[in-house]
């Protein structure tokens, strides 16, 4: 009795004697759900550009500006507002009387997206560690998800019922986000580095019950050290804005598919030969992909070289998030990463703004060498990158490297 009385456990121990039980695919679930909800916005304007232009008789730079707007960045109580402005700005949107309306809700659209990084990290310390790496790919499989049902969406909805329609229909996962709020438990491993024990003992115990399993004896601690196995978030990238539209829907099924072979490539090399090679390496075959573009564009030569770069794209952004969260401590994990990506957004809201001009001009190939070089440099500097992750152990307050 003494034994039991003075043993203690971490979270780590606790989500292992769980496992991946019913608690974890609620869990899964809702974060899904978030994730399909950020894709869906992301991606839907690349539809209803095209007819809000000829409607409204805009410019291709007016145009642009209203997918640049979206990609903005800004626990569990990123979620709260995620849902809020992301979800009641969506719908909105679908009202717009005119084009400086629908910017400023897209605009607050884009902000409430700043809370999507959250998802990945929330579900994460929910997960045991020996197969956090298979449950996290699970995990990004539902951006590609979203993709793909917002192209079906647009694809049955905008030929009947317009533009307007598709807006509001995009926003349901956004409401079904906030309609679970309530019922969505906080991250343990965040509530001990709070201090708050007693409230972290009580997500594990009904975490152990729904389960059907039994928590380690003895009494919860923090500040145990950890070692991340795997983690992997999708984060989409828009390649290259497709030429072809068929009067108001641009058709993008073939680049979103690229992304479910590109989330199994990730997996399989990204503990074989490293983090920074397989970056690189995803980067550089990206142009490799690209580069017959420049000098032939049939429709199967796009289709294919648009499949191969969207593909290692997807990638390539499965392992930075993998490697991104080893860097950082848990104290600091989340708003490292939701910094980083603010600045990847950056990137996000100038490439409409300068693509979509290029192709409306008529210099395809243009663009085409300058994603070209932007991909090459980022290959570059992933190459420079002064160590590897690969292996290493992290605790709640700082980085041990190996």
């Amino acid at each position: 009795m003494e034994e039991d009385q003075s043993a203690t456990y971490s979270v780590d121990d606790a989500l292992l004697s769980s496992g991946f039980g019913r608690y974890q695919i609620l869990i899964l679930s809702y974060a899904g759900v978030g994730l399909i909800a950020e894709a869906m916005e992301m991606m839907l304007l690349s539809f209803v550009g095209p007819s809000v232009q000829l409607e409204w008789k805009l410019s291709s730079h007016q145009e642009s500006m209203i997918t640049s707007v979206t990609t903005t960045e800004g626990g569990r109580r990123g979620f709260l507002f995620t849902a809020i402005v992301t979800s009641g700005a969506g719908f909105l949107s679908a009202f717009a009387p005119n084009y400086a309306s629908l910017i400023s809700l897209r605009f607050l659209v884009g902000i409430g997206l700043g809370g999507g990084p959250v998802l990945g990290s929330w579900f994460l310390e929910f997960v045991p560690a020996p197969t956090r790496g298979t449950w996290m790919v699970v995990f990004s499989a539902f951006w590609t998800v979203g993709t793909i049902f917002e192209a079906s969406l647009a694809w049955t909805v905008m030929p009947k019922f317009g533009w307007r329609w598709l807006l509001a229909l995009s926003a349901v996962p956004s409401f079904v986000l906030l309609l679970f709020y309530v019922i969505t438990p906080e991250s343990p491993r965040f509530l001990c580095m709070k201090g708050r024990i007693t409230e972290a003992m009580d997500v594990l115990e009904k975490m152990a019950r729904l389960n059907n399993v039994q928590l380690p004896s003895g009494r919860l601690v923090s500040d145990k050290n950890i070692e991340l196995d795997e983690l992997s978030t999708s984060e989409s990238t828009t390649l290259l804005a497709d030429a072809e539209e068929d009067g108001t829907i641009i058709e993008d099924k073939g680049s979103s598919f690229g992304e479910i072979p590109g989330s199994f490539l990730s997996a399989m090399i990204v503990d074989r030969i490293g983090r920074r090679l397989s970056m690189a390496s995803m980067l550089f075959t990206s142009c490799v992909f690209l580069f017959p573009l420049i000098f032939s564009r049939t429709d199967i030569l796009t289709r294919v070289s648009l499949f191969g770069a969207r593909l290692c794209i997807s990638a390539s952004f499965t392992i930075v998030y993998i490697y991104a969260p080893e860097i950082y401590p848990t104290s600091v994990r989340t708003t490292g990463i939701g910094v980083a990506s603010s600045v990847g957004r950056i990137g996000g809201i100038l490439c409409p703004l300068v693509a979509v001009a290029l192709v409306h001009s008529c210099q395809q190939t243009t663009a085409i060498l300058l994603f070209e070089l932007v991909i090459f440099l980022s290959g570059l500097a992933v190459s420079f990158f002064p160590f590897e992750t690969k292996g290493c152990r992290l605790n709640d307050t700082e980085v041990i490297m190996n």
